[in-house]
């Protein structure tokens, strides 16, 4: 199907108010939708139908389902769109930088007292959008970032969302996964690449903690050395983890449970950072840091995405989630600069909506 037709038919179904998701995998020109066609809430625990998964950050057991049994699936091939990646200036607020670095330093007296190693951050920034466009935002998000998971999910009951996420959660092909560990984050300039103590020293905690996590359901892990990774306009420190799944009965909720959610979003130890998390962030994160992607095969094929890089949409009103991970050695200005950074990935895809 050609791009205007598409077009015109997502902008349809979303006027009538009716679920919908699309998706392009990293490094693809192929935009996928599928189109349900009646305006049930579909919800799965078991992740064996094909049809497209998005869970939230407080996953358990359960997540919201567009199923291929109820939806029209089309195909588009897409030819990306080149545009000025200019960084777009918004005015920082006060209130909310104090209110961030006083939750990292929070942290930081946390870790300090080990009572953890590490726990993440986040903060929500809303802004106007004067000229919303579906069409203008499907052509930019998915032309900006070829390296990245690109998305749009829409169902009444759920609300319109969208990211271009550089993080996978666990990809899956019969008895065998890959996944990986990403954490550091520095912006993108064409000078040489060094990574400082605190981002190796989190790196190697990000990747320690979903190794461990994985081996009571893998019967093999092979571990790569941490590289630099480019996702935009930023740069982290990735390392790819694979391997062989113990049983071919292990079911993909059991797989994503046992990952989800990753040091990279929440923290270690994970069940004290996630409570930390929802005592202290100020703001339900829902989706973001949750996770999602396309099931295949009944299951035995599968690509779930951390929900990272994304923003929702309601009301003419923009809320990008953006975060970083805080360990002994971070520094609260940092650490908010680097929300700043991170912000810039949603607003290339908002700039003439602004």
């Amino acid at each position: 199907m050609d791009l205007q037709l598409f077009t015109q038919k997502i902008s349809a179904h979303f006027k009538n108010e009716l679920p919908f998701v699309l998706f392009s995998l990293p490094q693809e020109n192929t935009i996928t939708a599928l189109i349900q066609q009646s305006s049930v809430l579909y919800k799965s625990d078991e992740f064996s139908a094909n049809g497209f998964i998005f869970a939230p950050f407080k996953f358990e057991g359960e997540a919201f389902f567009i199923p291929e049994s109820d939806s029209e699936k089309i195909t588009c091939e897409f030819t990306k769109t080149s545009f000025q990646m200019e960084p777009v200036a918004i005015a920082e607020n006060d209130v909310e930088k104090y209110e961030y670095i006083a939750l990292v330093e929070k942290i930081i007296e946390h870790i300090k007292k080990r009572k953890a190693k590490k726990i993440v951050a986040s903060r929500s920034k809303d802004l106007n959008l004067d000229h919303f466009s579906i069409d203008t935002l499907l052509t930019r998000l998915f032309s900006a970032y070829p390296s990245a998971f690109c998305y749009i999910w829409y169902h009444p009951e759920t609300g319109f969302w969208c990211g271009a996420t550089p993080e996978t959660l666990v990809q899956i092909t019969n008895d065998t996964f890959k996944t990986m560990a990403l954490a550091g984050t520095q912006p993108y300039t064409a000078n040489e690449v060094s990574w400082g103590p605190k981002e190796l020293d989190e790196q190697q905690l990000v990747t320690d903690a979903i190794t461990t996590n994985l081996q009571r359901v893998t019967s093999l892990l092979k571990v790569s050395n941490p590289y630099t990774y480019q996702a935009g306009p930023l740069l982290h420190l990735k390392t790819d983890i694979s391997g062989v799944l113990r049983s071919r009965k292990t079911t993909l909720t059991k797989i994503a449970a046992a990952v989800h959610p990753t040091p990279a979003v929440c923290g270690v130890p994970q069940k004290y950072a996630k409570q930390f998390i929802i005592e202290n962030e100020g703001y339900d994160r829902t989706f973001y840091t949750g996770f999602l992607g396309p099931i295949q095969e009944n299951g035995n094929r599968a690509m779930l995405m951390v929900n990272l890089r994304c923003m929702k949409i309601d009301n003419n009103t923009a809320h990008i989630f953006v975060g970083g991970g805080i360990t002994i050695g971070s520094k609260p200005m940092d650490e908010w600069q680097e929300t700043q950074n991170k912000l810039q990935t949603m607003l290339q895809v908002l700039s003439p909506m602004l």
